[in-house]
């Protein structure tokens, strides 16, 4: 944990884990949406008025958490 290539392992892990979460929650909660053409209220749905921190605040501890767990388990 206390040298570079655990965090480079975590980073690989991490990025696309969050990055695949995010996007199927979009499509999950505003499929219809996006699919239309509505980003707009997708927005509004999501990101507006402070929502994005509870949009992306559950999804970066569970990314974290996620990243530390398989990158812990597989250099172990």
């Amino acid at each position: 944990m206390k040298t570079k290539l655990f965090w480079v392992n975590f980073a690989k892990v991490a990025i696309p884990f969050f990055i695949i979460v995010t996007i199927v929650s979009l499509l999950m909660n505003n499929s219809s949406e996006i699919f239309s053409g509505d980003f707009e209220t997708v927005n509004q749905n999501n990101f507006a008025d402070g929502k994005w921190r509870k949009f992306f605040g559950f999804k970066v501890i569970f990314t974290f958490v996620y990243g530390f767990y398989i990158t812990n388990k597989k250099m172990n």
